[in-house]
Parts: structure tokens; C-alpha cells; sequence
């Protein structure tokens, strides 16, 4: 039987504790990767980037037990949040200004040649619209401080507002990279006060 590895389990950066501010060294990590903008609650953009990533996440996980006898458990999606005023996350939640990355972190041992495979092999009955739009990527972010955040996104703001204006500076900090959530939970299956979160910012001295 081929173990399975559980990176939420093995890479430290996937686990946070409620009120509380941590700060990790996150390693270099590889994902699928899928880019938009706008409100993740409107117009369907956000809807069909996850519809693009899961498909492709799992028949990579099946791909490689099958062919490389390395068996692992499909990771949560993830999201890179910005925008040119960072005071549209903390204040004003101005959604429509909101640029993102969505992704999920695959193994160092997925390669673009099995991207390409997987992407052929999702049904045309079943092929998402963005599909061919997914690609691999490194993201290395390093110093980060984050903490876990349990109930609705919309509720994010406060938490947000510590972090950044009171936590980050008051340890000889500044935010040098892109708001990073780690959605732990299903929003279709889970109700939003149970929603868990990790948010992260990458920070330097």
C-alpha cells in the first residue's frame, strides 16, 4: 500500500491558532495557480477559477500515485489578495478592487508535462471554462505573520486591522508581500461562523 503524505500536517505554515499572531518561516512551495479581479461574490470569475483547479488537482494526486507510486492528499484552495489601496481589506471592503490568485499547492514532483497531461484529460462534458488558464508556480514568501480566523469572510476586516496596524509594527515589521488566505473549510458545506481561515502576510524587518 502507498502512503499518503498530508502536507497540511507536515508543513508547519498550515497551522495557526485563533487569536493569535504568529510569526512562521513559510518554505518555497509550488501551485496551481489561476489570476483575477473583482468581487469573489459576483460575476462568476472566482466561481470558475475553483472550478478549473480542483479537477486538475485531483487528477494530478491520481496521476501520480498511479505513475510515481507517491500518493498525497489534495491541499486546500488558497487565495493571493491585493489591491493598490490596502485599506479596501481593513476599512472600507471595497470588493470590486480586490485583484487575486487563486491556487493549491502541489508537490515539487509535479511537472508541467503532467500539468499538460492532466489538463487533456478532463472530459470535454466536464471541462471547465478556464482550464487552459491554470498554470504551475513558486511562490516564496518566507517571514510571514498569520493567525486563524474562525467565522464569515466579511469578518476578516477587524482580525485584519491587528495585524497589520498594530501587531506587524509593533514587532520591528513591515508587509512586504500579498494578503494570503488558507481556506481550511468548504463554504458550500460548512456554515460561515464555522468557516476556519488562516490569514497570512509575508513581512520583513
Amino acid at each position: 500500500m502507498t502512503d499518503k503524505t498530508d502536507f497540511k500536517r507536515e508543513i508547519g505554515a498550515y497551522q495557526a491558532r485563533r487569536d493569535r499572531f504568529s510569526i512562521v518561516d513559510v518554505p518555497d512551495l509550488q501551485y496551481l495557480m489561476l489570476d483575477g479581479h473583482g468581487d469573489p461574490n459576483t460575476g462568476g470569475a472566482f466561481t470558475d477559477a475553483a472550478g478549473a483547479l480542483y479537477p486538475l488537482a485531483y487528477r494530478l494526486k491520481f496521476a501520480s500515485k498511479r505513475t510515481l507510486g507517491r500518493d498525497y492528499t489534495v491541499m486546500p484552495l488558497e487565495g493571493l489578495w491585493w489591491a493598490d489601496d490596502m485599506e479596501t481589506f481593513t476599512t472600507s471592503r471595497d470588493k470590486s478592487r480586490w485583484d487575486w490568485t487563486l491556487m493549491i499547492m502541489v508537490p515539487d514532483w509535479i511537472d508541467p508535462d503532467m500539468l499538460a497531461a492532466a489538463t487533456g484529460q478532463v472530459t470535454a462534458k466536464d471541462r471547465p471554462r478556464r482550464l487552459h488558464e491554470v498554470r504551475l508556480g513558486r511562490l516564496s514568501e518566507g517571514r510571514c505573520v498569520q493567525t486563524l480566523h474562525v467565522g464569515p469572510y466579511d469578518d476578516e476586516a477587524e482580525v485584519l486591522a491587528r495585524m497589520h496596524h498594530e501587531f506587524i509594527p509593533a514587532n520591528g515589521l513591515r508587509m512586504t508581500g500579498r494578503h494570503h488566505e488558507i481556506y481550511l473549510s468548504d463554504s458550500r458545506r460548512v456554515a460561515p461562523e464555522k468557516l476556519r481561515t488562516i490569514l497570512r502576510q509575508p513581512v520583513s524587518t
